[in-house]
C-alpha cells in the first residue's frame, strides 16, 4: 500500500487529461504496489472489504472487463457484472434509469463500458458514486492508456522523456490511440502515428505527434511500437479496399524491427489479429510486451479503484 498520504482529488476516471504528472506517478506507484502483491501465493489485500463496484458493460469484452473483475476482488470487494443483454436496457430502459436504478443500490463504484462516446461523463455528472470510464465509443479508454503506462513504467523507470513511441494501425476509431497520445506526450514521449490517410482522424495538425504513411521511413530512432487492430465492425465501406494490401504495408514483422532504435519493444492493447496488426513471429517474442501489458492491467485497475473508493479517507476530495 502506499506510505505516504496524497490528495487524490478525483471522484471519478473519466479520461487521462483530468489526471495531473504527480497524479500519474502515484498512480503508478501504487499500481507497482499492488503488481506485488498479484505475485504472491495469496493475491489478497483487505483494502476495500465492504466496498462494491458494479461492472457495467454495454459493450462486449473479455480483457477490460476480467481484468475489472479480478482487481476488485483481489483488494476484498464485492463485484457485481452487468451486460447490456442482461440490463432492463434490453428492453428499452434509457441510460439514465439504468444508471439511477443501479445507484439505489449504493454501490461505490461503476466501471462503464458504452459504444457512445461521453456515456462515462452522462453517469458521472448525474450520479454520486465514482464512475470509471472502461471505454466509450471512440472516445477515450483511460485504463488502457494508464496500463500502457506502467508497462512503460516497468520497462524505462520514470525515465519517459525522449522516449519515441510509434503507433501503428487504425487511428481513427479507436479510443485507446486518443488516450494514449494525450498520455505519453504530457510526459515527454516523442510519439509518432503511422497509418493510411483513411484510418487517420481528422484535425491531426492539431495533435502533439508525427504522422508517417510508409512504416519503413516510420521506425528509425523508436524504442516502442504499439500496434493497433483494425477494427473493422465501426468502419464505413471502402476504408480499406484490400486486407491483403493492408497487411503487407502495415503489419509488423521482424524485419521491421531491425529499423527501429536496439531493445525495441513491442505492444499491442488487444484482441491481436495475427497477420494483419502483427505477424506470429513478433506477438511470440522476446520483443513483445503484450502479456506484460495484461498483467499490468491488473495492478493499474487495482490502484484506480483503490485510489477512488478511499478518496475521503485518504483526504481527497471529490
Amino acid at each position: 500500500m502506499p506510505q505516504e498520504p496524497y490528495s487524490w482529488r478525483h471522484k471519478d476516471l473519466l479520461d487521462v487529461d483530468q489526471l495531473s504528472r504527480e497524479d500519474v506517478f502515484h498512480l503508478l506507484n501504487t499500481a507497482a504496489s499492488f503488481h506485488e502483491i498479484n505475485l504472491r501465493p495469496v493475491k489478497k489485500a483487505p483494502v476495500l472489504k465492504g466496498k462494491s463496484i458494479i461492472l457495467f458493460f454495454a459493450e462486449d469484452s473479455t480483457r477490460t472487463k476480467t481484468s475489472f473483475d479480478i482487481a476488485g476482488k483481489r483488494l476484498s470487494a464485492d463485484t457485481f457484472g452487468l451486460s447490456k443483454s442482461g440490463s432492463s436496457m434490453q428492453k428499452g430502459e434509457s441510460l439514465k434509469d439504468t444508471s439511477l436504478t443501479l445507484e439505489a443500490m449504493h454501490p461505490d463504484i461503476i466501471v462503464i463500458r458504452h459504444n457512445c462516446s461521453g456515456a462515462a461523463k452522462f453517469l458521472a455528472d448525474r450520479l454520486n458514486c465514482s464512475i470509471v470510464n472502461a471505454g466509450d465509443g471512440w472516445h477515450a479508454h483511460p485504463t488502457q492508456a494508464l496500463l500502457d503506462c506502467f508497462t512503460l513504467y516497468r520497462h524505462w523507470g520514470d525515465a519517459f522523456a525522449g522516449k519515441t513511441v510509434l503507433i501503428v494501425g487504425d487511428c481513427a476509431h479507436s479510443r485507446v490511440f486518443r488516450s494514449n497520445v494525450q498520455l505519453l506526450s504530457s510526459l515527454g514521449v516523442n510519439v509518432r502515428v503511422c497509418a493510411p490517410r483513411t484510418l487517420l482522424p481528422a484535425g491531426l495538425s492539431q495533435w502533439p505527434i508525427e504522422v508517417f504513411h510508409n512504416l519503413d521511413d516510420a521506425l528509425p530512432g523508436v524504442d516502442i511500437v504499439m500496434c493497433l487492430r483494425l477494427q473493422l465492425e465501426r468502419m464505413a465501406a471502402g476504408l480499406l479496399p484490400d486486407m491483403r494490401e493492408y497487411s503487407a504495408r502495415y503489419c509488423l514483422n521482424p524485419r521491421h524491427l531491425e529499423l527501429a532504435n536496439p531493445g525495441v519493444k513491442v505492444m499491442h492493447p488487444g484482441p491481436i489479429m495475427r497477420g494483419t496488426d502483427v505477424s506470429a513471429q513478433i506477438a511470440d517474442s522476446p520483443e513483445s510486451l503484450i502479456l506484460t501489458q495484461v498483467e499490468s492491467g491488473v495492478a493499474v485497475r487495482m490502484a484506480v479503484l483503490f485510489l477512488l473508493a478511499t478518496r475521503t479517507e485518504n483526504g481527497g476530495r471529490a
